[in-house]
């Protein structure tokens, strides 16, 4: 009977924690924020497989995505502390770098990108 009791201690202390810690991460990843967008030329035509560069400003990772068949490109997950930079690039041409700030306290942020037809 002693024994018992300990396990079902034991178990209910297991699961104590275990919802603990699921409340900590589903808090976690609601403070999460997304980035998406469409890519266009100046003439708001969408860029397909354009390629998309996202730089965490604080540890300088870079993450990449390919513009789907029409233009649009999303990035989840990001850190609300860290500050990013976007830019889009397709044969030569290549979209002006816009910053997402630290600040923005939208969680699900439009950015989308004109790719400047001048090659560099």
């Amino acid at each position: 009977m002693k024994c018992a009791r300990q396990v079902i201690g034991m178990v209910m202390a297991v699961l104590l924690f275990a919802s603990f810690v699921g409340a900590q991460e589903a808090k976690h990843e609601s403070q999460l924020r997304s980035v998406h967008g469409i890519v266009t030329d100046k003439a708001d035509t969408p860029i397909p497989t354009a390629v998309v560069f996202l730089k965490n400003t604080r540890t300088n990772a870079v993450r990449s995505y390919i513009a789907d068949e029409t233009g649009n490109y999303r990035f989840s997950g990001l850190d609300p502390n860290t500050d990013y930079e976007l830019h889009a690039e397709k044969d030569g041409a290549k979209s002006p770098t816009r910053t997402i700030s630290s600040f923005e306290s939208r969680k699900e942020i439009v950015v989308n990108l004109k790719l400047d037809t001048k090659k560099s």
